[in-house]
């Protein structure tokens, strides 16, 4: 198989620490879908730490690992985010995003400083995170006449597919994730059940 189909990243927010010197810093792992997520984060994190000098960040998103953002926050440039994203690269996870919210100590800590700095934090929260395998699923919309529930229950029901959302009136719409893998073979057997609208979403 060409497309691997599965990908690594972690189950819930974690946190872990490094102090050099007198700074702090404080690296926050996140499991994220999408950057929308990050301004939240970032408000809610300059707010609990309202006196912390830099909020310096990196992300990493999709299966296939090709979107990534880095942003130093005012750090020398290549010092903060990058390091970050590298720990990122070198663990092969995705979707997920890494603040490291640093404590000034009076010290400055140089560029190999900063860089290990951000680098150690960001490892240290990933090695605090629970890191898990999910499949590469593909997020589809179906909707069809009422009378053709039992069908297409059916279906869901013999390929172990995962219901997202449903909503059941005269016309029903269900959200399904369907495995990269086996996408053609679903799709050709739900194609053969006249009258379903097939819309795919995104991938997961």
């Amino acid at each position: 198989m060409l497309f691997d189909d599965t990908y690594k990243t972690i189950e819930a927010p974690a946190e872990g620490v490094f102090r050099d010197r007198g700074s702090k810093f404080i690296g926050y792992a996140y499991p994220i879908l999408s950057e929308d997520e990050v301004k939240g984060i970032l408000a809610n994190l300059r707010a609990e730490h309202s006196k912390a000098r830099h909020f310096c960040w990196a992300l990493r998103l999709s299966p296939d690992r090709s979107i990534f953002r880095i942003q130093d926050d005012g750090e020398p440039s290549g010092t903060a985010g990058r390091p970050i994203l590298n720990t990122m690269l070198s663990t092969d996870i995705t979707n997920v995003l890494i603040v490291v919210v640093r404590y000034f100590g009076g010290t400055l800590l140089g560029v190999p400083g900063l860089i290990n700095a951000y680098k150690t934090a960001a490892a240290e929260a990933i090695n605090a995170a629970h890191v898990i395998e999910k499949t590469v699923n593909d997020i589809y919309e179906l909707q069809f006449d009422y009378l053709l529930m039992n069908d297409i229950m059916r279906l869901i029901k013999e390929e172990r597919l995962h219901v997202i959302s449903q909503d059941f009136d005269n016309s029903c719409c269900i959200k399904i994730e369907i495995r990269k893998s086996s996408l053609n073979i679903i799709l050709g057997k739900i194609e053969k059940i006249e009258g379903v609208k097939l819309k795919y979403l995104f991938t997961a």
